[in-house]
């Protein structure tokens, strides 16, 4: 259950909180708090102070059997460069965490950490603000080669100069299927009247928003505000009907298991362990597409550490490390290349991830997968209070 723990955790408040946070440090134009270029970096103390302060999310790294606080990939790291990391689980809601950490990164001061984990919806804003440092690639070769083509180059990240995927994962549609009695293969089949109020839609705003403009065949790498009012429009009538029973967090998952809920909008590494506990869960990739998210590394502006973060980042990219970890928490995994790693295992549980799609997806699920196109801040005060006024926030 600790995959499922730490989803819950993971979106919280789903990008509503976010709203008034960032309307603190941004307006029209160039942000106020916008930090330039030349001001975003502090002399590094890498090779005289071999350390590093790693801040994550809580059960988001391997775990001993034996020993729950020791992290084994983590441990080698230590072991093979000499470079002790200071390890903190702080993370609990991208809002939250923003919240804490943004009075320093608009004053031009330093986090105090100098590698974070956050969800590439929240990356977007740190990245549009200036408050991340860029990575010298030329000192990552492994994230060079390795790293997952479809996740290189989102909108508000081209190239990855600023971020690097620590996992990934598909918000899609987890349904159980002997209690239906058919396959869900498209969006609108969940509008059906046998489904009428056994719905359940995401409440965050940048978790459900793409899957349900994908189901009206917009294309979510360049959607635009008309489409997202006729989506608005759309769930807003679907609300009104009674065909959705309510909007979640995290707890669509006792819904789907209890039988309460036939169909959800889900992220996939909850359904990896619903199905473990449930094989009549399924979890489906809209014929019209679905999205493909990470949550990624950024070093904050002003890190003192930033060759060793360079470092950490770079080793989770070697395809033996990425696939022990993935072996853990069972999302999809940004470094395809663990596949075989895994596949090659003569643990028979181990080489049977190397076959989940929900892991490694296959090339007929990637054509199906699109990262979309971020929220604007100009867009979001809008779009939030639309979305947050049906959803009952």
């Amino acid at each position: 259950m600790a995959d499922l723990s730490r989803r819950s955790l993971l979106r919280g408040m789903g990008g509503i909180g976010v709203t008034g946070a960032l309307a603190a440090v941004t307006g029209c134009g160039v942000p106020a708090a916008y930090v330039d270029a030349a001001d975003r970096e502090a002399p590094d103390r890498s090779a005289r102070d071999r350390s590093l302060v790693f801040a994550n999310w809580p059960l988001y790294i391997d775990v001993d059997d034996r020993d729950p606080q020791r992290r084994p990939t983590l441990a080698t790291f230590q072991k093979r460069t000499g470079i002790s990391v200071q390890y903190t689980e702080e993370i609990n809601d991208n809002d939250e965490f923003f919240g804490k950490i943004s009075p320093a990164l608009m004053n031009h001061q330093s986090t105090g950490r100098d590698l974070v984990v956050i969800s590439d919806w929240m990356c977007a804003r740190y990245v549009r603000l200036g408050w991340v440092e860029t990575m010298d690639r030329a000192a990552q070769p492994n994230v060079a080669r390795y790293l997952d083509p479809q996740l290189r180059s989102p909108h508000f990240d081209p190239g990855r100069t600023h971020s690097v995927p620590w996992q990934s994962g598909i918000t899609g549609i987890a349904y159980n299927r002997r209690k239906l009695g058919r396959e869900i293969r498209h969006t609108s089949d969940l509008w059906k009247d046998d489904l009428r109020g056994r719905v359940t839609l995401l409440s965050g705003l940048d978790e459900a928003f793409a899957m349900l403009l994908q189901g009206n065949g917009v294309d979510i790498t360049r959607w635009t505000a008309d489409d997202f009012h006729r989506m608005i429009d759309q769930v807003r009538g679907l609300v009104r009907k009674g065909q959705i029973r309510r909007f979640t967090g995290n707890d669509y998952i006792k819904d789907l298991d209890s039988g309460d809920v036939l169909a959800a909008q889900a992220y996939s590494g909850d359904v990896i362990q619903l199905k473990a506990d449930n094989p009549d869960i399924e979890f489906v990739v809209p014929e019209e597409g679905a999205e493909l998210w990470a949550e990624s590394m950024m070093i904050p502006n002003l890190a003192a550490h930033k060759r060793n973060a360079e470092r950490l980042i770079d080793y989770y990219y070697q395809p033996e490390v990425a696939a022990e970890l993935t072996a853990w928490v069972n999302y999809v995994c940004p470094v395809p290349a663990a596949r075989e790693v895994l596949a090659s295992s003569k643990d028979k549980e181990r080489a049977e991830l190397a076959e989940d799609p929900l892991i490694f997806p296959d090339a007929e699920m990637r054509k199906r997968l699109a990262i979309a196109r971020d929220i604007t801040a100009k867009e979001r005060t809008e779009f939030a209070k639309e979305w947050n006024g049906i959803v009952g926030l």
